[in-house]
């Protein structure tokens, strides 16, 4: 049986700023934004990601406290270049540090307006998958 990831709740303190954050500045798509009488939440998902956010008032994400997620993790081919572009958004971005020379081995992190972090992975073999 296969098991996927395809959602993670994380809690924001304003969604319509988080929405701009997170479509605007790192890039993810915005899948939808939905209303009714029990929420109000977005849906983004990273380009090339199977796995999505979900950020609003659902009842678990009213339960964690915005900006208490931290070493959510995403995975690039490049990471100068995934690192140059969040800088030239506006979005402070750690320094690149290589823990093990093999791929894999090169990260860099980042935080969302409220605090919850990012961890950024260079894995240079993604840009040879289709």
């Amino acid at each position: 049986m296969d098991w996927t990831l395809e959602v993670v709740i994380v809690p924001v303190s304003d969604l319509g700023r988080a929405i701009e954050f997170y479509r605007d500045k790192v890039g993810f798509d915005l899948d939808h934004e939905t209303t009714n009488e029990h929420m109000h939440v977005a849906q983004l998902t990273p380009r090339g990601s199977g796995c999505s956010i979900v950020i609003g008032s659902l009842p678990s994400q009213n339960e964690m406290a915005p900006g208490s997620m931290h070493g959510l993790q995403l995975v690039v081919a490049d990471a100068v270049a995934a690192r140059e572009e969040l800088l030239s958004r506006g979005i402070e971005a750690g320094e690149i540090t290589g823990f093990d020379p093999r791929d894999g081995g090169t990260f860099f992190g980042f935080a969302d307006l409220d605090g919850n972090t990012w961890v950024v992975q260079q894995i240079k073999a993604r840009a040879e998958q289709p």
